[in-house]
């Protein structure tokens, strides 16, 4: 894989692995979709994007050794517990690639940012300053 991806959909993202990386990254992304099948798939940040009413869902991602999942920092500390035994930051975690995706909690993330999205205001515009007068 390129240290940076230039894929411009999922496919060609997954194409850019080897094969067992790319088994693990189908089974992430066939999880994600099945989940939130409301979903849309797309590529943001060069890595595989889920979107929902406009919004990112989730991002996940392939590295040498493990597959990034980044549900955002409310989707990680939602869980935190049950995520004590990956390496993890304030919006992602690392799922090895030697040790078989944590499928049930990984839908239970997604779902939980199922429900942040769809329970969140229409992002609006920010208004324009009106210049002061006087």
């Amino acid at each position: 894989m390129p240290s940076r991806s230039t894929a411009r959909s999922i496919d060609e993202y997954l194409a850019e692995f080897p094969p067992a990386t790319r088994a693990k990254l189908a089974e992430m992304r066939a999880l994600i979709a099945a989940t939130a099948p409301a979903a849309t798939e797309t590529i943001s940040y060069a890595v595989p994007t889920f979107d929902l009413g406009g919004r990112h869902l989730v991002h996940f991602a392939g590295y040498e050794h493990h597959i990034g999942f980044y549900p955002t920092a409310s989707g990680i500390a939602e869980f935190g517990d049950e995520l004590a035994g990956y390496k993890r930051a304030r919006g992602s975690v690392q799922f090895p690639l030697d040790r078989p995706l944590p499928t049930d909690l990984i839908r239970r993330m997604v779902k939980f940012r199922v429900g942040e999205v769809t329970r969140a205001p229409a992002q609006q515009p920010r208004p324009t300053r009106k210049p002061p007068t006087g």
